[in-house]
């Protein structure tokens, strides 16, 4: 999918390609869930009421003029008046989502709101959340109550009943927050399937946010001979890949694979991951960064890993959905469960917040051959491996490990593989 530049992609075509991510994540079902955009005429762009979700076409899109008048097939969403309420209410916010994800229809069907200090980032990607209370779908009572929670500058509200609503400076802000405030939610339920959610500190997320990319010097000059190129290449590709196959959101994720000795190829940070191109990736060689370009902000992190273990070839540091319930729950993340898992993980260690921050030796003192992989608490898996494609599968057993484990944990306590099972299967797989 091409990029979501505002200033470029006419307002149709943004908003069929968010719809497309929306609901190829299973966020929202065929007929729910409506996107839209305000443009600098004071026009407001829809998606119609009535269309399937899975297969619109920008001929699809409403346009609604500043005067009432209508263009387009269809009709505009039946949620269309709260659209309209919220952009009189916040003249600031230019784009609008509006579905019934699972998760956060959860929180609206109970009267909660997710705590966001789940994850480092969320924060202040989510923002406050407000809570509109439940009025009749498409009705100027909804609009009302929902415009009333956005003019106190809330920019996500849970609808009682009913969903979420988002807004944005346009519509790549809005749906990474719609997406990173799902997330939440998610994790939070299944961390409650096998334990309690612990939550970051308020001080805890600034030293995070302080974690500024490494800005290295800039290169004199770039050179791309074809092994780099493949290198950018099978980034782009397993990111993604993870993005598909839900273990990456687009707020959070890095990849890297080493290039020759210890240079390397990483992933930008301020990039939507599932919108990342070859031109993206930062190329990192003798201690200089590519001009121009500001990498993953655990550049520290990446770098430190392929000095110390010659073996390692590529890092994905990530927050898969199952794993994280795990890394927020404090709970034991047992990989012995089946052979495959413990073959490919062996035991994960489980550290602290801020152990892989720059200046400390938490992660970087664990990670070896003998252990390639490392779940940080509240924020994210760190995986390693030789070839990408073997740290990607890697990352695959882990979070399928995590979800039998939570789906199995209704049914009672794990009977993991024995300590004489496991020295069986170390000499037949490891030796």
């Amino acid at each position: 999918m091409n990029k979501l530049d505002s200033k470029l992609i006419h307002p149709r075509d943004q908003i069929v390609a968010i719809i497309r991510q929306i609901y190829k994540r299973g966020l929202t079902t065929t007929s729910g869930g409506n996107v839209s955009i305000i443009d600098e005429d004071g026009d407001i762009w829809v998606t119609p009421s009535g269309v399937d979700k899975g297969a619109l076409e920008p001929r699809d899109i409403m346009r609604v003029k500043k005067d009432g008048t209508m263009e387009g097939i269809h009709k505009p969403s039946s949620e269309f008046p709260f659209h309209k309420a919220i952009y009189e209410a916040r003249p600031d916010i230019k784009a609008v989502i509006h579905a019934h994800s699972p998760a956060l229809v959860s929180f609206s069907i109970v009267g909660k709101i997710p705590n966001t200090n789940v994850i480092p980032q969320a924060k202040y990607i989510c923002g406050p959340i407000g809570y509109a209370t439940y009025a009749l779908p498409g009705s100027e009572e909804l609009g009302e109550s929902i415009a009333k929670e956005f003019s106190k500058h809330f920019d996500s509200v849970i609808m009682e009943n009913h969903g979420t609503v988002v807004g944005g400076t346009d519509l790549k802000d809005a749906f990474k927050r719609f997406e990173t405030l799902e997330f939440c939610a998610r994790t939070i339920i299944n961390a409650k399937s096998i334990g309690e959610p612990k939550y970051l500190t308020d001080e805890n997320i600034d030293a995070f946010e302080m974690q500024v990319p490494l800005l290295q010097p800039e290169m004199d000059y770039v050179e791309h001979p074809s092994d780099e190129k493949e290198k950018r290449e099978e980034i782009v590709r397993i990111v993604k890949r993870a993005c598909e196959q839900g273990l990456m959101i687009s707020s959070y994720g890095t990849v890297s694979v080493r290039w020759r000795n210890n240079d390397f190829l990483i992933t930008p940070t301020n990039v939507l991951r599932w919108d990342i191109t070859l031109d993206d990736i930062v190329q990192i060689r003798n201690g200089k960064r590519e001009p121009g370009k500001i990498p993953s902000r655990s550049l520290w992190l990446h770098q430190e890993i392929y000095k110390r273990n010659p073996h390692i070839n590529s890092i994905i540091l990530t927050q898969p959905p199952y794993l994280m319930a795990y890394g927020v729950s404090n709970e034991k993340f047992d990989v012995r469960t089946i052979p495959e898992s413990w073959i490919f993980l062996q035991d994960v260690p489980s550290v602290q917040f801020g152990t892989h921050f720059k200046g400390n030796n938490g992660v970087l003192d664990l990670i070896d051959q003998k252990i390639p992989a490392v779940l940080i608490n509240n924020d994210s898996f760190l995986v390693t491996g030789d070839k990408l494609l073997q740290t990607f599968d890697r990352l695959e057993v882990a979070e399928f490990s995590a979800k039998s484990l939570i789906m199995g944990a209704p049914m009672g306590a794990l009977k993991p593989i024995t300590d004489e099972q496991i020295e069986d299967l170390r000499k037949k797989f490891l030796s």
